[in-house]
């Protein structure tokens, strides 16, 4: 599995479980939502993303985006 791949499926499950979260315990939950979705929208932009980096450093192929 390429690194973007990894990128997407850790946001999409952070979002689910704070949604989640957010209906079960506190709306105040549905900060970690915006956060992550803010994040992948700099990276968008940027290229920046400190999980690509992470998972780099840890042997993870990388795709086109993060090189």
């Amino acid at each position: 599995m390429s690194i973007e791949r990894i990128v997407m499926a850790f946001a999409g499950t952070v979002v689910l479980i704070s949604v989640l979260l957010a209906w079960q315990v506190s709306q105040h939950w549905l900060i970690l939502t915006a956060f992550v979705g803010a994040n992948l929208l700099q990276t968008a932009f940027t290229g920046f993303c400190p999980l690509a980096i992470l998972l780099k450093k840890l042997g993870m192929k990388p795709g086109q985006a993060f090189k």
